[in-house]
């Protein structure tokens, strides 16, 4: 039975036995030591710098004109989405930081305050300030027509 030390299973885990009685030992853990093991490794992994032991079994690195493993893009994931701009893209991304998505349905007025609340930035709060009163807005992408950015013109 596994879980002596807090490790392994919670429940009792019956292991398959030998013909002569003896338990077999098992070479799986449980998923709490799963947590732990990964949490252990984290810093290595992330660490920016090589986790082998021995030099000689690093991969060697790119050559001056090849480029390097974080420069090379997907064609269908490379830029904008189709009609927007970085500009676009990234105000629409402040605004819907500030906001989240309990601000929707909102007004103007409840928009600012939402954002407010949030500690948006002076430039997001200006942009929501300058949205036409009366009027309501069920998501960003209304928030963004309003305010005169492009949105996408296709999706997926």
């Amino acid at each position: 039975m596994f879980g002596a030390a807090g490790y392994g299973y919670c429940a009792p885990v019956s292991e398959p036995t030998y013909e002569t009685g003896e338990i077999q030992q098992s070479s799986q853990h449980g998923p709490e030591l799963d947590e732990e093991l990964k949490h252990e490794t984290r810093g290595l992994v992330q660490g920016g710098r090589s986790t082998r032991a021995e030099e000689w079994r690093d991969p060697e690195p790119a050559g001056e004109d090849q480029p390097t493993a974080d420069r090379i893009y997907p064609e269908d994931r490379r830029g904008n989405p189709e009609g927007m701009t970085q500009t676009d893209v990234d105000e629409r991304s402040d605004i819907a930081r500030s906001l989240g998505t309990s601000a929707f349905p909102g007004d103007r007025e409840s928009l600012v305050a939402i954002a407010a609340d949030n500690e948006a930035t002076d430039h997001v709060l200006s942009l929501l300030r300058s949205l036409p009163a009366g009027q309501t807005f069920e998501n960003v992408q209304d928030v963004a027509t309003a305010l005169g950015l492009h949105v996408e013109t296709h999706r997926f």
